[in-house]
């Protein structure tokens, strides 16, 4: 008895000893992190590189573990990175900025965003260089805008137009004889044509050829703009692929001169007037650069609504009716806050959540103005909870609409077949049943089609009622149909074309206020077993570079597609498949 005493206690005092380890290295963590403090030295170049994701709201964790060991996901918030150039254009110390990035990790709303936001950058006398070996589409559209524009002289300019790729799976389907079952409202509802069809549709091609043609409408002018070359100019280019070398890029304008990077150094001293310091925008905005100061009391909140949308708690990828439906309760209860700004970047997801969340929304508009703010997408799901609001306002190359609604279903039945397995049920009532190993019957087809039907008649009602339309001019605009921010002002789905700041400004003239701060909405918190479950926590371990670094990039993509799938509960009001814009 005694030893087994003694045992019990050894083992005690050896998790007691391994926390108090774990407790001392944390606060020598916490310390060291408080000492690293960013300065800002004088004649210091704004380094803007967009290679980490972009992400409309990456608020720091408020876990203190995660804070203390640096486990917060490396990310750029795009509110920070524009308050960021706000304060760099009135900052004394920044002489200028240099756009130097090996590629754009942001949408291209996000992108467009930005490239507004250097523009005004410009206006304050500062200089704005860009340099790169090898430019990116999106990246040329976001550096065109410096006022010179340099390139290896080995280098090329990838401008050739707009593309996008759809994997179609239905040969796989018949070939291995696992398939999706599918019931659909919306002869554009694109969502799941890659598991009926084996190539795209009129209808489908119609809608991507009129969304990428508007979004490329807006990347051209932008580039006549500030390079000063016609857009007819640039759509030839484009055609010949006529930036493919540095030479060619330099003929046709694109850049203004070929050099090294030690040759842009050089550019960069004379811009300055001498030896100058470079500040990264990570390390500008942990200097305090990444917020709007203000000693207003009256308050404008601002809620971020982005990825997916699924039915409960959700996190800062998926957007889940818990967090997002306490956030907006804590705005209309907080008396400091006038107005509130949706801000959405959603591809839509749980027809049920967006119900429950537009519910939500409803109430609050009740009490204070709401606005919404539609980022990268705003489509299906992301455009039900948007509809309701007072004033809706999205940059031209966001994608939006997508009214449209689906349920889908894997069926396992003819491998089971193949196999030599066969399913037998036994119930006890005769209600329609799935199962996966058998053909989908007549009546649950019914039961269900009727369920989709049903929310598609909502959702409608819905844009209809917040649009100020009828229902037949919103049927007319929806059944799944993708439109770029631009083309949904003539649908009457948008109201004003605009950034993130138009709308708080928007959301400020409707309450009547004038002086006021910003108040961000929700506070994420990663539960201690989320932070820690599954790997050591002095070792950072990313389960998606490890899959993108095992699959390659293409077969990751083919991958995430596949797996959102099996994660979709209940009727979907989500957007036509992964749209990716090359």
């Amino acid at each position: 008895m005694k030893f087994l005493r003694n045992l019990l206690a050894s083992i005690l005092g050896f998790f007691i000893a391994i926390f108090l380890m774990f407790v001392f290295f944390i606060a020598i963590a916490a310390l060291m992190g408080d000492s690293d403090e960013v300065v800002v030295k004088s004649n210091s170049v704004l380094e803007l590189d967009l290679s980490n994701i972009v992400k409309d709201y990456a608020p720091k964790d408020k876990n203190a573990f995660v804070d203390a060991l640096e486990l917060n996901d490396e990310k750029l918030a795009l509110n920070k990175i524009l308050n960021a150039i706000d304060n760099a254009q009135l900052d004394d110390k920044i002489k200028g900025i240099s756009l130097n990035t090996s590629g754009v990790s942001a949408g291209f709303a996000q992108t467009q965003a930005i490239r507004k936001k250097l523009n005004s950058f410009k206006e304050s006398g500062k200089f704005i260089y860009a340099y790169n070996d090898v430019y990116s589409q999106k990246n040329y559209y976001l550096s065109s805008v410096a006022d010179s524009v340099f390139i290896n002289p080995v280098g090329q300019i990838d401008f050739s137009g707009l593309s996008s790729e759809i994997l179609y799976y239905k040969d796989f389907e018949d070939k291995y004889g696992v398939k999706m079952e599918v019931i659909r409202h919306g002869k554009y509802k694109s969502a799941v044509e890659p598991y009926l069809e084996s190539e795209m549709s009129e209808a489908n091609r119609e809608q991507i050829t009129s969304f990428l043609s508007s979004i490329w409408s807006e990347i051209t002018d932008g580039i006549s703009k500030t390079r000063n070359i016609p857009v007819e100019k640039l759509n030839t280019i484009a055609d010949n692929s006529e930036g493919r070398n540095a030479e060619l890029a330099i003929k046709n304008k694109l850049v203004d001169a070929a050099i090294y990077q030690d040759e842009y150094d050089d550019k960069l001293t004379s811009a300055t007037g001498d030896k100058f310091s470079t500040i990264s925008i990570e390390d500008y905005i942990k200097s305090g650069k990444g917020k709007k100061t203000s000693e207003a009391s009256d308050r404008i909140a601002v809620i971020y609504a982005q990825g997916q949308i699924i039915y409960g708690k959700g996190n800062e990828d998926e957007i889940g009716q818990g967090i997002i439906n306490k956030a907006i309760k804590k705005a209309v209860k907080d008396k400091k806050v006038k107005a509130i700004v949706l801000r959405v970047n959603s591809p839509g997801g749980s027809a049920l959540a967006s119900e429950l969340i537009w519910r939500e929304l409803e109430l609050a508009k009740k009490e204070k103005p709401l606005v919404v703010s539609m980022g990268n997408l705003a489509a299906s799901g992301g455009y039900y909870i948007a509809c309701n609001a007072d004033l809706i306002v999205a940059e031209p190359t966001t994608i939006t609409g997508s009214i449209g609604v689906f349920g889908a279903l894997p069926n396992a039945y003819e491998l089971s077949k193949d196999m030599g397995i066969n399913a037998e049920q036994v119930s006890t009532n005769t209600s329609a049943q799935y199962s996966l190993f058998e053909p989908i019957s007549k009546e649950f087809y019914d039961v269900t089609k009727e369920g989709v039907e049903q929310i598609y008649t909502t959702f409608v009602n819905r844009v209809a009622t917040g649009r100020k339309l009828t229902f037949e001019q919103v049927d007319a605009v929806a059944q799944g149909r993708v439109w770029s921010g631009k083309e949904a002002i003539d649908k009457g789905l948008v109201d004003v074309l605009g950034g993130l700041e138009d709308a708080i400004n928007n959301a400020a003239q409707l309450a009547d206020v004038k002086d006021y701060k910003i108040k961000n909405y929700p506070n994420y918190k990663k539960e201690f077993k989320d932070v820690f479950g599954g790997f050591s926590p002095f070792a950072k371990v990313n389960k998606e570079e490890i899959l993108k670094e095992a699959l390659g990039n293409e077969q990751y993509r083919l991958y995430k597609e596949i797996n959102q799938f099996k994660d979709l509960k209940g009727i979907q009001a989500r957007m036509p498949y992964a749209i990716e814009i090359k």
